[in-house]
């Protein structure tokens, strides 16, 4: 096994482990708000680290070029959709989750 082999793993692995944790993320929290922070920050990670594997893999050529455009392209554009989402969220209304506070007399 070369090298380039090694780091296509690693990067894939790593991108499919940020991927997996941003859906368990979206599952596991409790309200709207809470839950577009894995699907706007780990997936964009896993995304992104997926496609420089792949980059990787296939070395200097026109689709490297094409997958850093796109690596490009998702760096730009998720958070920038994730951060829409949450204000038309807010204009319309949606509460955040607030954690019930037990009080004692």
């Amino acid at each position: 096994m070369d090298i380039k082999t090694i780091l296509t793993g690693i990067f894939l692995t790593l991108g499919c482990f940020f991927v997996v944790v941003a859906s368990i993320g979206i599952v596991r929290f409790p309200d709207f708000y809470s839950r577009m922070h894995p699907a706007g920050k780990s997936d964009t990670l896993g995304q992104m680290l997926i496609l420089m594997g792949l980059m990787i893999y296939e070395g200097f050529s026109l689709v490297s070029i094409k997958l850093f455009i796109i690596v490009v392209f998702i760096f730009i554009v998720n958070p920038t959709a994730t951060h829409a989402l949450a204000k038309a969220a807010y204009v319309a209304g949606v509460k955040p989750w607030m954690k019930e506070s037990k009080e004692t007399t």
